[in-house]
């Protein structure tokens, strides 16, 4: 039997060698008991102890200190009415039967890459969708350890980051069912218990009472830095389970419901600028000092080198929810340890779009990005001026106090949305599966079947389809920023036009990879593209492309005609050549999205000099370098194709 002492007042559970030290934060509350469970399917506790408000009580925090007790107790707190509460400090969870498992803290013991921004390509995957598919052909499908077995995979991709979708303990209740009756699930994990302990669901035990999902996930980031891959958490501190009104308690809203979530004036209702049902008061002192500990947990701890936050706008806004001023966002820039972590911000909510307001040194996901490129790929006129603004880093949006092409995270598709192939392959979005009537996602997603809707077996648009990936990522590799794409969009991944696939855990999500031998020609050249990116600077450049001042020519712009870059509402083409001073070469790029080929013009070289084929999207295999030179003034480019030329 335990015994026990007063404790001193840090939150969580602290394994000491002589036992452990339980604190929580519970504001204006009376009645705060500590339970210990015996095993994790037990009902009732072992132990049950009422903590004294004069003894174990400083401040607004609760704590007791448990002499002889060791990594592994189970436990959980009542706060007056509120029975059988999570701590939200806690390291791990059970399965089953939520309850939280006492585990002591050990710092990672390997040093982060610290891969440059302008040297990162950021590949977006779920753990437990990369490999769950039968045909993965791994030991532990949807595991922890089941992602280690294919890192030589992405290794041979030639990505250097994994951004992980949520890996927080969620709630995976969804009260949607589909139409077999069957009720749907929460996969992705945008909706968390708490923000320390990593989910079990990837764990390769199903035991409900370990903490071995926490080393298994340090053994996974390990491995990736062995093969020089870093990780970045998809993390969500802008909103949490509990759901409004009628949502579950877990433990903000018994300790302090007020103080963590942002009320309407009624004082009742909860804002909702998460579209989740609650929003979390990021920038209360409470909430500020979780939301940071979090962070320095999963760098120094689990060793994750890198933080997406989603709809980070939420983390800038008071509890009146007012965005701008001083908050948590400047803090994290501030901190001496998490402002050298990579900060990347999803920089939208339900209250407004900021893309290009975050601190400086943040990067950003650019969706403005991400929409021109759909757009002038499918076709769309009055393109070019953005496109080619977006193609150079957004200096639009992020030239200014010191910012670099880096602030800019460019994607053309992620997990919330069309799959690339889907982008090419639907022209509306088919979400039936989700129980809501089709009414779920986005409908405007700039998409274009190009002949049938969804699959076919018409290989004339198969191979356009294919032909407008590699003109999707072309762009992407060349562009300047960090490229990010998602999870088997390299090897043509379906949803079936599910663009909200949130709560589809079946062979809709899964990556197939018997798909990577159908597309193995999109495979190569998406590893081809990441190679030219790695070996050439000028696509890595730290600073904007621009006439500098000792007058080296980084771009010349031009159209079908040299030095006429054509801006009108009508075109569909552009064309701009690029210097790299480190490799002494010249490159060519030309991209058409027209209906028919055009004839562009080729700029002169010195006279030692041809240009070569590097790249073109229209051929079969679109990286057959020609060694024998060009020696017409013009090259053709294909209709809704794009070419590279290199200069030797």
């Amino acid at each position: 039997m335990f015994s026990v002492d007063f404790g001193f007042p840090v939150l969580g559970a602290n394994v000491l060698d002589t036992g452990i030290n339980f604190g929580i934060y519970c504001k204006n509350k009376k009645n705060i008991v500590l339970n210990i469970f015996d095993s994790a399917d037990d009902t009732t506790p072992a132990i049950v102890l009422k903590l004294d408000e004069k003894l174990n009580k400083t401040g607004d925090i609760w704590h007791i200190f448990l002499r002889e007790g060791k990594e592994g107790v189970i436990y959980s707190w009542d706060i007056d009415d509120a029975l059988d509460l999570l701590d939200p400090y806690a390291l791990s969870y059970t399965k089953n039967k939520k309850r939280a498992i006492a585990v002591k803290k050990d710092l990672f013991k390997v040093r982060h890459l610290n891969t440059p921004l302008n040297d990162t390509i950021i590949y977006e995957v779920h753990i437990k969708l990369f490999t769950q598919n039968n045909n993965s052909l791994v030991e532990f499908p949807g595991q922890y350890k089941g992602f280690v077995e294919k890192i030589p995979y992405l290794k041979e991709l030639g990505i250097t980051a994994v951004e992980f979708l949520p890996v927080f303990e969620w709630d995976e209740y969804t009260g949607r069912y589909n139409a077999n009756n069957e009720l749907l699930e929460n996969v992705w994990g945008y909706n968390p218990i708490g923000f320390f302990a990593p989910t079990k669901k990837f764990a390769s035990e199903d035991s409900n009472s370990n903490f071995n999902e926490v080393i298994e996930i340090k053994e996974l980031v390990n491995e990736l830095h062995k093969n020089g891959i870093e990780v970045i958490l998809d993390v969500v501190y802008n909103h949490t389970a509990e759901s409004g009104n009628d949502g579950w308690v877990y433990n903000f809203k018994a300790m302090n419901n007020s103080g963590f979530y942002m009320l309407e004036k009624d004082g009742i209702e909860y804002k909702n600028y998460s579209g989740c049902g609650n929003t979390f008061n990021c920038n209360n002192i409470m909430s500020k000092d979780i939301i940071l500990n979090s962070l320095k947990y999963w760098y120094l701890d689990i060793g994750v080198d890198g933080f997406r936050f989603d709809l980070a706008p939420i983390l800038g806004r008071d509890e009146n929810g007012q965005w701008g001023g001083h908050s948590v966002l400047n803090e994290i820039i501030q901190d001496p340890i998490l402002s050298h972590c990579k900060l990347i911000s999803e920089s939208w909510d339900l209250g407004g779009y900021y893309v290009g307001d975050m601190p400086t040194d943040w990067s950003e996901w650019n969706g403005k990005y991400r929409d021109v490129i759909r757009r002038f790929i499918k076709g769309d006129f009055g393109q070019i001026p953005e496109l080619l603004k977006r193609i150079f880093g957004s200096p639009d949006i992020f030239k200014r106090d010191n910012r670099s092409p880096y602030s800019s995270i460019n994607f053309i598709s992620c997990h919330d949305g069309f799959t690339l192939y889907d982008l090419v392959s639907y022209n509306t979005k088919h979400n039936f599966d989700n129980g809501e009537n089709n009414q779920d996602g986005e409908n405007f997603n700039n998409s274009y079947n190009w002949g049938e809707e969804g699959e076919t077996d018409n290989l004339d648009i198969i191979a356009l389809r294919k032909k407008l990936i590699k003109n999707f990522f072309l762009i992407l590799m060349i562009s300047q920023g960090v490229p990010m794409f998602l999870m088997g969009d390299e090897c043509g991944r379906t949803q079936k036009g599910n663009n909200n696939a949130y709560c589809q855990d079946n062979t809709l999500t899964w990556f197939d990879w018997d798909r990577k031998k159908e597309f193995e020609d999109l495979y190569e050249f998406v590893k081809q593209m990441i190679k030219i990116r790695k070996t050439y600077s000028i696509f890595r450049k730290n600073s904007y492309w621009e006439c500098e001042e000792d007058g080296r020519n980084d771009i010349t712009l031009h159209g079908v005609k040299l030095n006429s870059p054509d801006f009108s509402y009508h075109s569909l083409s552009t064309a701009f050549e690029l210097m790299d001073y480190e490799a002494n070469t010249r490159f060519y790029i030309a991209l058409n999205s027209y209906y028919d080929d055009l004839e562009f013009e080729l700029p002169p070289l010195e006279e030692d000099k041809k240009w070569y084929k590097l790249i073109n999207t229209s051929e079969n295999n679109s990286f057959n370098f020609s060694e024998t030179p060009i020696d017409k003034l013009s090259y053709s480019v294909k209709a809704r194709s794009s070419i590279i030329l290199i200069s030797k």
